[in-house]
């Protein structure tokens, strides 16, 4: 039987996984939710369901963008949904008031995957993101069982976690009649943020929002949505070579210390990269988030062949190649579809003549509606 974790429990929960970044958290801080920070639990009246149950779907994010380091990011989808994860919570009267159990969690295209998670709701993302809207909504008699499908593997720089989050906190929103607040939602997927990769959201904040989004601040916690005109045809060829970059390891890469001219380029660049989004500038947003200079330069040399596969990229006519996240996923950006084909071959041979690595790629869209529902059922 799956374990249950109660609503108004205060332990932290993340993804089980032999990353160096979760045996580092395998401990779980048992005061992490009275100290997280701004996420408010509704003392009103009860809500009561509005479902037996929902299915929601939370796309891929492609964070930094470059320059954004820690403050931007956006969501990316294809049109199948299969870019993304998918969360169905239930009502469950078996459980004991105000808890959550994972039923189950599976990855179809990724069988191995399934294996490597755990179905502890105070081990994983959707756990604890569920965990953390039952309390904010204020949820203290009833109960919810989750399924968790994977579409996202684990460690690819795409956003797994925030997705898993992401589509468990809408999921449990909606299942109550979607009363949480945009910046609620985000906050009790940040929960299980804050746990895997640190307390910043151009993760889930794009996951949930949808679109390019800002992180302008967290005291007061402040996210700006920034969108484009309805020309901009950005596409995004993401190629995910067979490689796991640990969250940790890529930060611990970081410099401690930034001359001041080099962060004054560096917010340039990142300046630039918000007003070609808000323009529609598909050649500024690809040239600005090219141009990061402090962590890029940092992280790449620890992915085999990221150098010549973004040089392939530009080569093959991408307008812009980064690190999506803390990788391995290389990103490159398009004007439209039609060159993505091409540039995602030239990317995954240069993968594997420089790195000797195997790697897949999809052409995605900006995805602008974030985390979704996308099935109910009716109240027995």
């Amino acid at each position: 039987m799956a374990a249950a974790a109660a609503a108004t429990s205060t332990a932290s929960s993340f993804p089980s996984s032999r990353r160096a970044r979760d045996r580092v958290c395998a401990r779980p801080s048992l005061v992490s939710l009275r100290s997280a920070g701004p996420l408010k639990v509704n003392a009103a009246a009860e809500p009561s369901p509005a479902f037996q149950s929902v299915t929601a779907f939370a796309p891929a994010t492609v964070a930094n963008l470059g320059p954004g380091f820690d403050f931007l990011g956006c969501a990316v989808a294809d049109a199948s949904l299969s870019l993304g994860d998918t969360v169905t919570a239930t009502l469950d009267p078996t459980l004991p008031p105000a808890t959550v159990s994972i039923a189950s969690v599976t990855s179809p295209s990724r069988p191995h995957l399934a294996a490597r998670l755990s179905k502890d709701p105070l081990r994983n993302c959707a756990g604890v993101a569920a965990i953390a809207a039952l309390r904010a909504l204020g949820v203290r008699s009833h109960s919810v069982s989750i399924h968790l499908t994977k579409g996202l593997p684990l460690g690819s720089g795409l956003g797994s976690s925030a997705a898993s989050a992401a589509a468990a906190a809408k999921a449990v929103d909606a299942l109550f009649g979607s009363r949480l607040a945009r910046d609620d939602l985000v906050l009790a997927g940040l929960e299980s943020e804050k746990a895997v990769s640190g307390f910043h959201a151009d993760n889930i904040a794009p996951a949930i929002l949808g679109g390019f989004v800002l992180v302008r601040s967290y005291d007061p916690f402040h996210l700006v949505p920034l969108v484009s005109p309805p020309t901009l045809r950005l596409h995004f060829v993401l190629v995910t070579p067979d490689f796991e970059a640990p969250t940790s390891k890529m930060r611990a890469a970081l410099p401690k210390d930034v001359p001041v001219h080099e962060h004054v380029r560096n917010s340039s660049q990142a300046a630039a990269l918000v007003a070609a989004v808000l323009q529609g500038d598909a050649g500024l947003i690809g040239s600005a988030m090219s141009s990061d200079g402090i962590v890029e330069p940092t992280r790449a040399p620890l992915i085999p062949g990221m150098a010549a596969v973004k040089a392939a990229a530009l080569q093959a006519g991408a307008l812009g190649c980064t690190i999506s996240g803390a990788g391995p996923t290389a990103v490159a950006v398009i004007d439209g579809e039609d060159k993505g084909e091409e540039v995602a071959r030239r990317m995954v041979d240069a993968f594997w003549s420089a790195g000797k690595l195997k790697a897949t790629a999809t052409v995605a869209q900006l995805d602008t509606l974030g985390a979704r529902v996308i099935s109910t059922s009716a109240l027995h």
